[in-house]
């Protein structure tokens, strides 16, 4: 979590509003890039929008680390990329997630990953908050996020931060400290960087999107949807270990 400082120094003060200034250039840049980007997002997804992808290649380490929630030794693996102001990925933490979490993860049969896939600037502001909280608290902000979306996610510019910030305080920040991570250029590019890997390299197209064991989930993303595919797995798995000779 981001420390809140002591003071309010000539210096502090300063740097406030040098991460203020930086915190505008960001908005232009990443709003022209958002705007600019989606026929070439489509594009470059089309070729592989409905493939599978081999494991090896998704969890090849990307630009930002992945926190995982469940056991590393889990037998399968769930990958979703999101974006923070999609309603559609929010139903998702809100309603289906915890029926899966209870249900495989809990339970150590499968582990999830997480990951970014800003659709709007304001996606971006988002998830950068989520990662700017720390890795052990990371998750639990972006569900707060999530179940909160209708609140923030406005069209209003200045409302939205608004909003992002009382959020923000919640989780411990001051507004130096929001501030400061809303100017942090490197990690905004990194979010930016996990959107086009995703789009270019795995063909991701829209949120959320889901890959179990490299497997890509079709459109409907409730529990029954899940149960498919993971029995499927889990039925595989022991086809394996019956026919394994004997030690």
């Amino acid at each position: 979590m981001a420390e809140t400082p002591k003071s309010h120094s000539t210096g502090s003060k300063g740097l406030v509003i040098a991460a203020a200034v930086a915190v505008v250039a960001i908005v232009i840049a990443g709003g022209v890039y958002f705007l600019g980007m989606g026929d070439q997002t489509e594009t470059q997804a089309a070729s592989r929008a409905d493939a599978d992808v081999p494991m090896s290649e998704l969890l090849d380490g990307g630009p930002l680390d992945d926190v995982v929630i469940g056991d590393e030794d889990a037998p399968v693996t769930i990958i979703e990329y999101a974006s923070m102001t999609c309603p559609h990925c929010a139903h998702f933490h809100t309603e289906t997630f915890p029926k899966v979490k209870e249900k495989y993860i809990d339970t150590g049969k499968v582990k999830f990953i997480f990951r970014e896939f800003p659709l709007d600037i304001l996606a971006a502001r988002a998830s950068m908050l989520a990662r700017c909280a720390g890795p052990e608290k990371r998750m639990a902000l972006t569900s707060a996020l999530f179940e909160t979306q209708q609140s923030w996610a406005v069209r209003d510019e200045p409302e939205a931060m608004d909003k992002l910030l009382g959020i923000a305080r919640q989780a411990g920040f001051s507004k130096e400290s929001f501030d400061e991570c809303m100017a942090d250029e490197e990690l905004y590019q990194n979010i930016v960087k996990m959107r086009a890997r995703a789009s270019s390299e795995f063909g991701v197209n829209s949120t959320p999107s889901f890959f179990i064991d490299g497997k890509k989930l079709g459109r409907e993303h409730e529990l029954e949807d899940f149960d498919a595919i993971l029995e499927e797995e889990h039925a595989g798995a022991d086809d394996k270990t019956e026919s394994a000779p004997a030690e």
